[in-house]
């Protein structure tokens, strides 16, 4: 028998259809793999705003499951990660990233910029509300929580006229079809790390290398630079930031933005790099958007 390796992960349908990506990596390696399926304060609590829950709502009692030894390997969406690393665990591989971008699903079938005058959108995200206004300014963007299948439920009922989630999510759970359209980063720039999975492990524990195997080195400096923009900014991912990466393992190019709350402000710029200098490449960035008047709470015009 070979040796077996609990997967931790929460518990909804994009979670799961996320750990499989990392379990049939670990079984290809000859591993056995035990499933376990860890609450957090996000499940808990679904129909709550993040931000009183705290960072890292949806990653805490993962990484504690990990710490106590319940779990030997966490399965993560990159952009739930609070920037700042803890010192006793290590994200040992990026899995190869999906689709960053924002994706609309709409009940008419119509386009963002087709929509009707007033039409109501749903989302939870401060960044995609301000990136909405910014393109149509009479839209009423409605906050919602929950998992992909109750928000796309909302539409169905006739709740919102559409809602935007991560085109990866619905492109995982196998509802690409559900996508009325992809947003473009010049029309919304998505939220750093989105469609990124990450597996964690213990730093001193022994399934590091095992993990690392299925490191995936664009992605790794991808969601480096934009992790590292972000944590420049003093930013978390309730805030109205967007950035996003392209590398090639060798070069990175990063563009990130900070728009305000109500989109009439945007501070962008893109700024390219060496992949193995990607954290610099982040802080850089977000330095510069500084100069330029930009802060994480909106931008000053």
């Amino acid at each position: 028998m070979g040796e077996r390796v609990r997967v931790g992960t929460r518990g909804s349908r994009l979670a799961l259809a996320q750990a499989e990506e990392a379990i049939r990596g670990l079984r290809g390696a000859g591993v056995e793999v035990e499933l376990v399926v860890v609450r957090t304060a996000g499940d808990d609590h679904p129909s709550s705003p993040l931000p009183p829950l705290g960072v890292g709502a949806f990653v805490r009692e993962l990484e504690q499951a990990l710490r106590d030894g319940r779990v030997d390997v966490a399965v993560h969406s990159a952009k739930d990660l609070p920037t700042d690393d803890p010192p006793d665990l290590v994200v040992a591989a990026y899995l190869e990233r999906g689709d960053p971008r924002d994706a609309l699903v709409s009940r008419s079938g119509l386009r963002l910029l087709d929509l009707p005058p007033g039409a109501v959108v749903g989302t939870g995200s401060p960044r995609r509300r301000a990136y909405l206004l910014r393109a149509r300014a009479d839209l009423q963007v409605t906050a919602i929580r929950g998992n992909v299948d109750t928000r796309l439920r909302t539409v169905e009922r006739g709740d919102w006229d559409a809602v935007v989630v991560a085109a990866a999510g619905l492109r995982r759970l196998g509802l690409a079809g559900r996508i009325t359209e992809v947003l473009p980063a010049e029309v919304m720039l998505p939220a750093p790390s989105q469609g990124a999975i990450a597996v964690q492990v213990r730093r001193e524990g022994p399934h590091r290398d095992l993990v690392g195997r299925m490191d995936h080195l664009p992605t790794r400096q991808e969601v480096t630079a934009e992790r590292a923009f972000l944590r420049a900014l003093g930013g978390g991912c309730r805030l109205p930031v967007g950035a996003l990466a392209h590398s090639d393992g060798v070069t990175v190019r990063l563009e990130g933005a900070v728009i305000s709350p109500d989109g009439s402000h945007e501070v962008r710029d893109r700024l390219d790099g060496r992949g193995p200098e990607a954290a610099a490449v982040g802080a850089e960035l977000a330095r510069r958007l500084r100069e330029r008047g930009a802060v994480v709470a909106g931008v000053q015009p």
